[in-house]
């Protein structure tokens, strides 16, 4: 059965990478993936991925940050290509929702809605950003999807650097959490919201008033231990149901990732943030995933795209 998807604004293309050989053993990302305007509906078994670009920079634009991330989906699908593919499931391709001119709020919307519809058929979703007023986009699918409505506790995990708790008038990167806690309350709702790689210096105390104020759980980078890391992380996912987990790549060393709106003079540790990958994926919880924040003008040897594409891959096997 094949699926019906609200429109895209950019539909999807056949991906290209390294040629090794047709045969299984030889299969690598570029190969493996189908790039079609129809998606078919999951069958009983392990998901299927689907994956979505948001072609938007507008909210860092609107945050006073380094625009470019409007292109991060086409690095992050050129990083990807070329990996070799060991996942036990397909993964489908279901093209862009691009953000035109300042209209953010509209592109927000339509990713929300093309999401919801992946997620209500079955897929795993994962959706790359774009700026973090990408998770705000996702979101709106998650939160539209049966499975939030029908009342399972959904937990929002963010691995970054910054909050994004900001009370500004208009949204941008940096408000999506609060726009999250408005429509959750909105909803009825608690907010189960918990970061990890918080800079102390990089935060006002005003954001982390706000924080306090919703119940916000995060760990600062200088305390992002492993063993500290693993804990936070399943205390969290003990109460939850399903989980979005979202990534910006600035929680990273700027040796790391430098292609970023806001590179980290301190950051975590890759392995630590790989580490989160797996327990995530491993807790049988993970519903939704994006990544955010790659600015593939900055990105030096293209090793922020890499670094991405490597999560990326860690969380869908």
């Amino acid at each position: 059965m094949f699926l019906k998807l609200p429109a895209v604004d950019v539909p999807p293309r056949p991906w290209t990478g390294r040629f090794d050989g047709d045969g299984p053993g030889h299969r690598r990302w570029w190969q493996a993936v189908t790039a079609s305007d129809e998606l078919r509906a999951a069958a009983p078994g392990r998901r299927p991925a689907a994956v979505l670009g948001f072609s938007s920079d507008e909210g860092v634009r609107r945050n006073q940050g380094r625009t470019g991330a409007a292109a991060a989906p086409a690095a992050l699908r050129k990083a990807l290509g070329p990996l070799a593919f060991h996942l036990d499931r397909p993964v489908a391709d279901a093209g862009d929702v691009v953000v035109s001119g300042e209209d953010l709020e509209a592109g927000q919307e339509r990713l929300g809605r093309v999401l919801a519809a992946l997620l209500d058929a079955g897929h795993q979703t994962v959706v790359l950003g774009g700026g973090h007023e990408t998770a705000y986009a996702s979101y709106l699918g998650v939160s539209a999807s049966a499975a939030v409505q029908t009342g399972q506790r959904l937990g929002v995990l963010n691995l970054d650097a910054h909050f994004d708790l900001r009370d500004e008038p208009v949204a941008s990167s940096g408000t999506p959490f609060l726009q999250m806690a408005c429509a959750e309350a909105d909803a009825g709702r608690e907010f189960r919201y918990a970061v990890a790689g918080i800079s102390e210096p990089n935060n006002t105390r005003a954001l982390f008033d706000t924080a306090d104020k919703l119940g916000v759980r995060y760990l600062l980078d200088e305390d992002c231990e492993p063993n500290r890391v693993q804990d936070f992380v399943a205390g969290f996912l003990a109460e939850i149901d399903v989980l979005y987990l979202t990534i910006d790549l600035d929680v990273l060393p700027a040796a790391v990732a430098p292609g970023v709106s806001a590179p980290a003079a301190y950051g975590v540790p890759l392995p630590v943030i790989s580490a989160v990958c797996r327990q995530v994926a491993r807790s049988g919880k993970l519903l939704h995933l994006d990544v955010a924040e790659l600015n593939p003008a900055f990105d030096i040897d293209g090793r922020t795209a890499r670094t991405a594409a490597r999560l990326i891959d860690t969380l869908l096997r």
